[in-house]
């Protein structure tokens, strides 16, 4: 996977956040995590994240 610069990994973890606080399953164990961000980096860490990263280069 190619590395995601700051501004890819707010957006993806904003997306899911929203997602989560909306009613969606967490798709990891959350133990005493409450914060829908904290839960959001958590699945990006472990990578089980529900979307899809599309990266495209700027040359062509």
């Amino acid at each position: 996977m190619a590395k995601l610069t700051r501004f890819e990994k707010a957006r993806i973890l904003g997306a899911r956040a929203l997602q989560i606080s909306m009613g969606a399953k967490p798709l990891v164990s959350v133990g005493d995590y409450i914060d829908p961000i904290d839960i959001a980096t958590l699945e990006l860490e472990k990578r089980v994240l529900p979307l899809n990263i599309k990266k495209h280069s700027d040359d062509q």
